[in-house]
């Protein structure tokens, strides 16, 4: 059998190139070598939008469209619904009996978050929120976890829990290990790129947004002329460079170290990289875009499939916790 991969993402809004740098990418590698199961975390999203229930709905179609855009392969993975299986939030409990509170609270992660949301007091769900992935992970038995770098936290916390789980009951559940992609920076060069910082280039931004975004993103701040010797290093641009166009990102450094290039040049070839990659991402959008009973279908036959799986997963569950009565 193959090794299951499980990832997915929370669906407060539409996903961006720092989405697509840090795990889509991935994704859409490891597909043709594991069995692959994305799951459209709505009941993660409620974590911090219980009270935008209409925004989750809505973007449900809209992040599975984004997956089937970047080219996630439905014959190849297996896109889910989280809410409709009910197994991971039986197992969530059962995680949460044997975690405690102090531990969520020093999760790097969730520190983060909090402060950046201004959280001074934290909603169970919320702190509660690497119980629930660790139950997302465990349910399918996934081994292997492409995520973002902020993301490892929650992955060293689902190994503790299957380990204690495991030492607890019975060894049915499976220690996963992270692939942790690259970290891009946000237009505004001060954090990663973020929907919630409104940083971002959305994944369907048109050739002249992403132009027009890229012509507002901040640069080297000790740069005021155009021959001034640049600190790639501090520059978002030069990021983008590294990500959109390697085999070129020596050159622009030197370049920009030197004083050789000005920043709207180089901002240019970064848009040129930039729109080359979202290019055939924009061709299979507009395929999807047409067929919405056909994502309908999708997340349908998914869901169906990951349900199936859970549901074996957790008569293992109830029999190593003895709670498995009459079946």
């Amino acid at each position: 059998m193959k090794e299951r991969v499980l990832t997915g993402d929370r669906i407060t809004g539409k996903l961006h190139l720092g989405h697509y740098v840090g795990s889509l990418k991935n994704r859409v590698e490891l597909q043709q070598r594991y069995e692959s199961f994305i799951m459209l975390a709505d009941v993660q999203a409620l974590t911090t939008h219980f009270d935008q229930p209409q925004l989750i709905k809505d973007n449900l179609r809209k992040v599975a469209l984004d997956y089937l855009a970047v080219g996630i392969d439905p014959d190849q993975s297996t896109l889910f619904v989280q809410s409709m299986i009910p197994e991971i939030a039986e197992l969530t409990v059962y995680f949460s009996m044997f975690v405690t509170v102090n531990s969520l609270r020093h999760n790097p992660t969730i520190k983060t978050e909090a402060k950046e949301r201004g959280y001074k007091e934290m909603y169970y769900g919320f702190l509660g929120y690497p119980v629930s992935q660790s139950a997302d992970i465990a349910f399918c038995k996934a081994t292997l976890i492409p995520v973002g770098e902020d993301q490892i936290p929650h992955i060293e916390q689902t190994r503790k829990i299957v380990r204690r789980f495991n030492d607890l009951y019975a060894p049915v559940l499976v220690e996963p290990r992270a692939l942790v992609g690259e970290r891009l920076e946000g237009l505004d060069g001060n954090s990663k790129m973020s929907k919630s910082m409104g940083n971002a280039i959305y994944l369907d931004s048109s050739p002249g947004e992403v132009e027009e975004k890229i012509k507002k993103a901040k640069t080297d701040p000790s740069r005021i002329h155009k021959h001034d010797p640049g600190h790639p290093d501090i520059c978002p641009i030069y990021g983008y460079h590294c990500a959109f166009r390697p085999e070129s990102k020596q050159d622009i450094y030197e370049q920009c170290s030197r004083g050789r290039i000005g920043c709207a040049d180089c901002k240019k070839l970064a848009t040129g990289a930039m729109n080359e990659l979202l290019e055939p991402i924009r061709e299979r959008r507009r395929q999807y875009e047409g067929q919405p009973k056909r994502i309908d279908e999708l997340l349908v036959s998914g869901t169906d499939k990951a349900r199936a799986i859970a549901k074996e997963t957790m008569l293992e569950v109830r029999e190593a916790m003895s709670i498995r009565y009459f079946d």
